[in-house]
C-alpha cells in the first residue's frame, strides 16, 4: 500500500473514532498560561500538569507575577512535574521575555517563540495551533511512537518527524492529528504494551502487520 493510501485510511478512521475538533488537553485561559503548562508537560503527563496549574495559576494570576517570581518558590510549586529546577527557571525567564521584549504579547512566529526559555518546537507548535490557529504539527511522545508504528516516519528525532508529517498530512489535519493520536495512545496504543486486539488501525499499521 502506498503511503498516500495509508495516510488517507488512517485519517479517515481517526476522524470516525475520535472527535474532529482540535482539542487541547492542557487547561489554560491565557496564552502565556498555555506556554507555561506546555513547558511543564515535558516528561510529565497532562493530567499531572493540570493538577499543578490549578494552584499555580491562582498563586500567580498575571504574567508579571510569573516574571518576577522567586525561583526557589517556583521550584517548590512545580516540583511534582519533574525536572523542576529547569522548568521553574525557564518559566520565569520566558515570562520576563514576554513582558520586556514582546509587550506582554505572545508572538506567533516560530523563530521568536523558540527564542523563549524552555520553548522548543513542540511548545511553539502547541501555541501556534491553539492560540493562533496556525496549522502546526506537534510531535509529543504519542505522536512519535504511533507515527513510527504506522509507518508515517522512520525518524526518531522530533524535528525530523515533524517535517515528515508535514509532507504527508494535509494541513487541515495537522493540529487534529496530534489530539487524535494522543487519544489513541491513551486508550489503545499504549506504551509499553499496546492493545492491538482492540485497535481499528491494525490493517494499516506496519508494526502490527510485521508482527503477525
Amino acid at each position: 500500500m502506498i503511503i498516500k493510501e495509508r495516510v488517507n485510511g488512517v485519517l479517515k478512521l481517526l476522524d470516525i473514532h475520535y472527535p474532529m475538533n482540535d482539542k487541547c488537553y492542557l487547561n489554560y485561559e491565557k496564552p502565556y498560561e498555555l506556554m507555561i503548562a506546555t513547558i511543564l508537560s515535558a516528561q510529565c503527563t497532562d493530567d499531572r500538569v493540570n493538577l499543578v496549574t490549578i494552584d499555580l495559576f491562582n498563586k500567580y494570576p498575571s504574567l508579571e507575577s510569573f516574571a518576577f517570581a522567586d525561583v526557589s518558590e517556583m521550584e517548590k510549586d512545580v516540583k511534582s512535574t519533574g525536572f523542576y529546577r529547569n522548568k521553574a527557571k525557564n518559566i520565569i525567564e520566558a515570562s520576563r521575555a514576554l513582558l520586556e521584549e514582546h509587550n506582554s504579547e505572545m508572538p506567533s512566529d516560530i523563530l521568536e517563540l523558540t527564542k523563549l526559555a524552555g520553548v522548543g518546537r513542540k511548545t511553539a507548535n502547541v501555541i501556534r495551533g491553539n492560540i493562533f490557529q496556525i496549522p502546526s504539527v506537534v510531535v509529543d511522545t504519542h505522536v512519535k511512537r504511533i507515527s513510527h508504528k504506522i509507518g508515517f516516519t522512520k525518524n526518531t528525532d522530533p524535528e525530523k518527524i515533524e517535517q515528515d508529517l508535514m509532507k504527508i498530512l494535509p494541513k487541515s489535519h495537522w493540529i487534529r492529528y496530534n489530539t487524535q493520536v494522543i487519544a489513541h495512545g491513551r486508550a489503545i496504543c499504549k506504551a509499553p504494551t499496546a492493545k492491538c486486539e482492540l485497535c481499528f488501525l491494525t490493517q494499516l499499521c506496519k508494526f502490527y502487520i510485521k508482527a503477525k
